[in-house]
């Protein structure tokens, strides 16, 4: 309470503090326009700073700083996400490393973006966290000249959480730099990443907990009186990358558009991930070691990619490239058993080449691209194509379609541990995916999007009939997977209300891939500008529903989910109240999180089978940013 009352004088001071300067006399050096500060993507995509509030502010006030609607968080903050729904459409033709379930919060080369600045430029993230902790995000960057910018970055994150024996510890450390020459021929631009994300694993609750729980047990409503499985074990994700992206234009006019340029990438990346226990669990089945469980998997991949750019005005751009990966992913052990030898090495040489074809005639966009693997033992193809066409003034269509073969991730084709039963090395097939997606663009009228999925040896982890553990099949029948979503916002004079609904269903597998039927959001909120406009408040409710469905369970010594068919889970909301306010360049937020569970007689929220999702509690934070 003491925090709540400190952090409430600090925001009342600073309003005081901007109303008694709106007298003063003007600065003589006005700040630049905000459209200046430019944030600029992987694929070159550039957006500038945004300091309003707005709702969707607050769908990206959390942990991964994203709107986080088709996920559901563990009850402590770092942990991992469940999944409410699915996207299948990022492309790959290379496998993905193991605990998938642990990189949500894993920055990939495609989430790094670069700056361009005027003025020297910080951003301040901070929010409460679960029980002795806090979470940070901070963020600098400044160009020494108009060519030349760098940044740095760290985001963090300890929490003790209410639960026996979840403590997270993260740490995630960025550096960019970025330079055009002063003809702006040649660009280059760089980062490197040093990551580390760390959880405590306690298995869950015990059986004779989740009733305690369930019943909402008043001796048991603090958390930590709850047993769980054990209070000896963690996973651990690291990893290291550098990255070097490096352009010269050797033709470029501004009558005609054209331009021919040439480019290389070089990236070199190593990524580690850890089960520690001190003692066997005895429910995870025999161990070849009783004491100091002690497993490490580990990848380390180098690449090196050439490309060149084509363009005309009129004609589009052209964007062709080839890949050289080497990669070795594995483990410093051989396993001899009676049905077989597992090896401790995935490693090799990897070819792909591929080219996109892009072009712009007033509002409407084709874009259209392709890639193999040519060389290497892992085959992989895409292809696809994209359509925008604007029908009326704020209205656009949007038709995507897109055709992968690529193989499962390394998890799937060899995982060891010092458990008997996490050993494996199975001959997988390529999953085939078929994508063909719809959507109308309006934020006037409403934006509804229609995505089919189709997927032949989708792979998956389960518990298999005689089993304890999970272990990884791929499915015999094809999945055929629809989602359709719908978001409109509306506002009337100082009243808003936003709202998203998302009706999903799979026709065919769902013995593979099982998810709500319907996965909804609403928020109705009054917002104002209060003491002389220099403050910005918004305030109102937020709830949160999604319908029963077979929800994945979650493993620990695999830092994954996998699909459980033995309980349904779901049909409660989540609602939260919340007093958001803008100062300036600082947004404020203060949020009651679930606070209906405090009227619950029972309790339903789950966020995994055995994992209870947070119970009630107000927290806040705000995002600062600073002008120099």
């Amino acid at each position: 309470m003491k925090r709540i009352l400190y952090f409430l004088l600090l925001i009342f001071g600073a309003v005081y503090n901007v109303s008694a300067q709106e007298e003063e006399e003007a600065p003589l050096v006005e700040k630049p326009p905000i459209e200046l500060y430019k944030y600029i993507s992987m694929d070159r995509d550039t957006t500038y700073l945004d300091t309003t509030l707005s709702i969707h502010k607050m769908y990206r006030f959390n942990y991964l700083r994203k709107d986080n609607l088709e996920l559901l968080p563990f009850s402590n903050v770092g942990q991992t996400y469940n999944k409410l729904a699915y996207d299948f459409q990022s492309i790959r033709l290379r496998p993905q490393f193991v605990a998938q379930g642990q990189h949500y919060s894993y920055k990939e080369t495609e989430d790094i973006k670069y700056y361009q600045v005027p003025t020297p430029l910080s951003d301040l993230y901070f929010k409460t966290a679960f029980n002795q902790g806090q979470q940070m995000d901070a963020f600098f960057t400044i160009n020494t000249n108009e060519n030349f910018n760098m940044s740095i970055a760290y985001q963090g994150v300890r929490s003790l959480g209410h639960y026996q024996h979840i403590l997270t510890s993260t740490g995630n450390f960025v550096f960019t730099t970025n330079y055009q020459s002063p003809n702006s021929r040649y660009r280059l631009r760089a980062h490197f990443a040093s990551q580390g994300l760390t959880n405590e694993q306690n298995g869950g609750l015990k059986e004779s907990s989740i009733p305690l729980f369930i019943e909402n047990e008043s001796q048991f409503r603090d958390r930590g009186r709850l047993d769980v499985n054990f209070e000896d074990a963690e996973n651990a994700l690291y990893g290291n990358r550098i990255y070097v992206d490096q352009t010269y234009d050797l033709l470029y006019t501004d009558v005609s558009k054209s331009k021919i340029s040439l480019g290389a990438e070089l990236q070199h990346e190593k990524k580690s991930y850890s089960y520690r226990q001190d003692r066997a669990y005895t429910n995870y089945g025999d161990s070849y070691k009783f004491t100091k469980l002690d497993k490490k998997t580990s990848l380390a991949e180098s690449q090196a990619k050439a490309y060149i750019d084509l363009g005309r005005k009129y004609l589009g751009d052209i964007h062709g490239y080839i890949t050289y990966t080497n990669y070795n992913y594995g483990y410093n052990s051989i396993l001899y058993l009676d049905h077989g030898t597992i090896t401790n090495r995935l490693k090799g040489n990897a070819v792909e080449a591929g080219g996109k074809y892009t072009n712009q005639y007033r509002n409407m966009r084709l874009e259209a691209g392709a890639g193999r693997q040519i060389g290497g033992e892992y085959d992989g193809t895409y292809l696809y194509g994209l359509l925008q066409v604007p029908i009326i003034k704020d209205l656009t269509l949007e038709a995507k379609a897109s055709i992968q073969s690529t193989s499962p991730d390394y998890g799937f084709l060899l995982y060891q541990s010092d458990y008997v039963n996490y050993n494996w090395q199975p001959n997988f097939k390529n999953e085939r995916k078929q994508i063909a997606s719809f959507n109308i663009l309006s934020d006037r009228w409403l934006n509804l999007g229609a995505t089919y999925t189709g997927m032949d040896n989708y792979s998956y982890f389960t518990i298999d009939e005689n089993a304890n553990t999970p272990t990884p099949f791929q499915g015999d029948q094809r999945v055929d997977y629809l989602k359709v979503n719908a978001q409109k916002e509306v506002s009337f004079g100082k009243f808003g209300a936003e709202a998203t609904v998302v009706y999903q269903d799979v026709f065919s597998g769902s013995r593979y891939l099982s998810v709500p039927k319907i996965l909804t959001r609403g928020s109705v909120y009054y917002q104002d500008h209060w003491f002389s406009r220099a403050l910005f408040m918004q305030t109102g409710i937020s709830a949160k529903y999604f319908t029963k469905y077979y929800m994945n369970a979650y493993d620990p010594v695999l830092g994954d989910f996998y699909v459980q068919r033995d309980a349904q889970y779901g049909e409660f909301p989540l609602v939260d109240i919340f007093f958001n306010a803008k100062v300036r360049q600082t947004r404020i937020f203060v949020i009651y999180e679930h606070v209906n569970s405090l009227l619950n007689n029972r309790n339903k929220h789950f966020s995994a089978p055995d994992y209870p999702y947070r119970d009630a509690m107000l927290r806040f934070g705000l995002v600062w940013n600073f002008f120099q």
